[in-house]
């Protein structure tokens, strides 16, 4: 259940990466902007909060981009939506280039840190409390989303950034598709904790609708725990596949499965793109190009050769 461009509108290329924004956000925006206590004298103050909400979401998800950049991953894409953003990323699938391209993320808040105490440290030294009490209510509150948003993605609940940083180190001992598992398991855990964390701290005078939106935040990330686990035991089936020895991918460097794993892009049969030196045995189209099962790479059929058989 994580957005896709389906839905939303391209608001503006940066460093080669398109964001797109989701149009159900201003449906959100306006009803978290319109029921909000009215803590600043004029709701242009809620607005500004509500945009610095997602100017920082932005930076966090372009720390995961140009990190998964510089490990020679690609990530072109940013979708905001109502609970967030998301980049999309595909890192070398090694533990380390994964790592870096989760943890740059949470380290954009930290860095931010700094800046949000420097604005706190002006605060209290020209008094805005009292000449500028709209002022400072922004400043403070948005030095509190910072930091409210570093410690929930840093929370070990797989798909948060936390969990995805457990599994990255967990890969080290336990391999890709076992460190998965054990993450979304103890997703799975984490999200039901939070439950019960939500429930029992309700008060008297709340209603459902104070749950309405952490109890959707919860849903996303379970259902995606869900998706997690189901791809852990593809991965495990994959593992267990007979490999074709003598080629390797460019990539990851993983053999590639014996069977008929790969569609003809001109048939759409499924064949063993490597058994036949990448002629369909359907319709006799070649094939140049070879998709990586293990890491979902593409490369070029005479790249995938051993070198060492």
């Amino acid at each position: 259940m994580t957005p896709t461009r389906k839905g939303s509108f391209h608001l503006f290329n940066l460093a080669g990466i398109n964001v797109h924004l989701h149009w159900s956000w201003f449906l959100v925006a306006f009803y978290q902007i319109s029921t909000r206590p009215d803590a600043y004298s004029t709701p242009l103050w809620k607005v500004a909060e509500y945009l610095s909400l997602f100017l920082i979401v932005l930076m966090h998800e372009f720390g995961h981009a140009l990190a998964c950049r510089q490990v020679g991953g690609t990530a072109d894409q940013i979708v905001l939506w109502p609970l967030g953003g998301v980049a999309y990323v595909n890192a070398p699938q090694r533990p380390g280039a994964t790592l870096w391209s989760i943890a740059a993320g949470p380290l954009v808040n930290v860095a931010l840190v700094p800046v949000f105490l420097g604005l706190v440290w002006l605060d209290r030294a020209n008094g805005w409390i009292t000449h500028a009490p709209d002022l400072h209510r922004f400043v403070r509150q948005l030095a509190f989303i910072n930091a409210g948003l570093l410690i929930f993605n840093l929370l070990p609940v797989y798909p948060l950034d936390g969990g995805q940083i457990l599994r990255s180190v967990l890969w080290y001992p336990f391999g890709r598709a076992r460190s998965l598992m054990i993450a979304t398991i103890l997703g799975f855990a984490g999200g039901l904790g939070l439950l019960v964390w939500l429930v029992l701290s309700q008060g008297p005078d709340d209603t459902f609708s104070d749950l309405l939106w952490p109890l959707a935040l919860l849903a996303f990330l379970l259902m995606n725990c869900w998706s997690g686990f189901k791809h852990a035991r593809d991965l495990q089936k994959i593992a267990k596949l007979p490999r074709h020895a003598e080629f390797k991918c460019p990539s990851c460097h993983a053999s590639p499965p014996a069977g008929r794993y790969w569609g003809c892009g001109q048939c759409g049969q499924p064949f063993d793109i490597f058994a036949g030196g990448g002629t369909c045995p359907h319709c006799n189209a070649a094939h140049d190009m070879a998709t990586c099962v293990d890491c979902g790479s593409r490369n070029p059929l005479e790249s995938w050769k051993n070198p060492k058989l």
